[in-house]
């Protein structure tokens, strides 16, 4: 009996120990990818700081810094102080041109 204990107990060892490395509920590949699941999503977290603190900053100016309302205004809709003109020049689609350079319906 002393020969099948000294083959049984090494092999029992063994089982058990790459079942408790690979097998059960939190294998080393379980470990592993929860890990990087973590980092992941620390990852997300900062990059979701750093936009929340950028909209932060932007409803901040947007309350109390009068030249970004004016700026968003004359940008956005196109306002105007009284007393000002506004220039609106358009850009003129190259397909629409004639090859002689004229008016894009041919008239001119």
């Amino acid at each position: 009996m002393g020969r099948l204990t000294r083959i049984l107990v090494p092999g029992l060892l063994l089982l058990s120990v790459y079942y408790a490395v690979f097998g059960g509920e939190f294998s080393a590949f379980d470990v592993r990818d929860a890990e990087d699941e973590v980092e992941r999503v620390r990852d997300e977290l900062e990059r979701l700081r750093a936009e929340n603190d950028s909209m932060r900053l932007w409803a901040d100016a947007l309350e109390n810094d009068p030249a970004v309302l004016e700026r968003l205004a004359r940008e956005e809709l196109g306002l105007i102080k009284p007393g000002e003109r506004l220039y609106r020049i358009d850009e003129v689609d190259s397909d629409a041109t004639n090859d002689d350079g004229g008016d894009p319906d041919g008239s001119g």
